[in-house]
């Protein structure tokens, strides 16, 4: 029985702890997992109830954190290593970036058989400045070419990862997009959208925009509240803006809406809600009319492909491997800030239309993103790397 130690960076919500518990969980019976991470950081929302859903029960190492330390990533480090020559992989898969350095440095020193990576993100561009770009780009380089297999979760990923920052070889990289349970988007839909349009009191005649994620400058939020103004000032349809989620910037999107209120007298924050975090948004997507993402870079952003799963239309920045993940008739996909805010406009004028070409979403996600897929996939992945080692 192949033993597979999974190992995220941390447990806050969002789509890495989904895949983590659904390979878990869903692997063929002939897998034991082990599945470990670090705790959701402070303004984060905790993703555990997502595999105690599942019956899991993963253990929780308290110095995996998100930022450099050098004190508790070594003991993070050592931890990983005790946990290795107690539980005695064949497989150590790691997920995202500190976890793919902590984790595939301690399968490295452990001589662990397999060792595989999953980018869903990655920092090679618009999070830090360039010293710190380049020490992260040598430092995954390096644990590339240890590795036995890098796993990109679209063809855009794989070849930023292979081409633009030469991270590591395409012989290497396999592309095995993102898989969920997507049938929770499509049930008990006419109640979840009455539930929450009535909880925030607005009437069928108003156009409900939302952007889903975590509030952080990479997510760019200030594009979206422009694009709210920009809207405000060519439409006289009713709307209200929904942000939804919690995180570092919201104090500072807060005042950035207050900043605009004051300089062009109106009340504009009276288009906008902060929801804070909601676990489960497959109660507030039905509620929506069309879902915004603005962000610098992306993986795979789950709320896209939940959006689809919903029949929802959305508007997004290019950027990433969202192209890959979104159907030609379910989105506008903008190149910069005046595209943007023209394809919001022209989306709002036409909801009747773009509602219609929405519906190909659900069929679209099912095919593309189910969980079941994706654990055929990796299965495969893992049969293959287990074949080369004689394992």
């Amino acid at each position: 029985m192949p033993k597979v130690l999974r190992i995220i960076n941390r447990f806050n919500l969002g789509g890495p702890t989904y895949n983590v518990s659904y390979l878990a969980k869903y692997l063929p019976e002939e897998y034991e997992t082990l599945l470990i991470g670090g705790p959701e950081e402070e303004g984060e929302a905790s993703s555990l109830f997502i595999p105690h859903s599942l019956g899991l029960k993963p253990l929780i190492l308290k110095k995996l954190n998100r930022e450099i330390n050098l004190f508790n990533d070594y003991k993070a480090y050592k931890e990983i290593k005790n946990i290795i020559l107690d539980f005695k992989p064949d497989i150590v898969h790691t997920h995202a970036s500190k976890a793919g350095a902590v984790g595939r440095l301690a399968a490295i020193s452990c001589k662990v058989p397999v060792i595989v990576h999953t980018f869903h993100g990655h920092v090679f561009h618009s999070y830090f400045g360039k010293a710190k770009t380049l020490f992260y780009k040598i430092i995954e380089r390096y644990l590339a070419k240890r590795s036995n297999a890098i796993v990109a979760i679209s063809t855009k990923q794989k070849q930023e990862l292979t081409e633009e920052f030469k991270i590591c070889d395409a012989q290497k990289t396999h592309v095995i997009p993102l898989g969920f349970d997507l049938k929770r988007f499509q049930e008990n839909t006419n109640e979840k959208r009455n539930l929450f349009r009535n909880k925030h009191n607005i009437n069928n005649e108003t156009i409900a925009i939302g952007i889903i994620g975590r509030l952080a400058p990479i997510k760019n939020h200030e594009l979206f509240i422009n694009a709210i103004y920009s809207l405000a000032n060519q439409t006289q349809l009713s709307f209200k803006a929904f942000i939804i989620g919690e995180g570092e910037t919201r104090k500072q999107l807060e005042n950035y809406i207050l900043q605009k209120e004051e300089i062009n007298a109106v009340a504009f924050k009276n288009y906008f809600v902060f929801t804070g975090w909601i676990e489960q948004v497959d109660a507030v997507l039905p509620g929506l009319d069309i879902v915004c993402l603005t962000s610098k870079n992306e993986g795979t952003p789950v709320s896209l492909i939940e959006a689809q799963a919903s029949g929802k239309f959305i508007v997004s920045t290019n950027v990433g491997g969202i192209k890959d993940i979104v159907h030609p008739n379910c989105g506008f996909i903008a190149n910069d800030a005046i595209e943007f805010n023209a394809f919001l406009l022209e989306a709002v004028n036409n909801l009747s239309e773009i509602n219609i070409k929405a519906q190909q979403g659900p069929l679209f996600a099912n095919q593309k993103f189910s969980y079941q897929r994706l654990v055929k996939d990796m299965d495969t992945l893992y049969k293959q790397l287990l074949f080369k080692k004689g394992t």
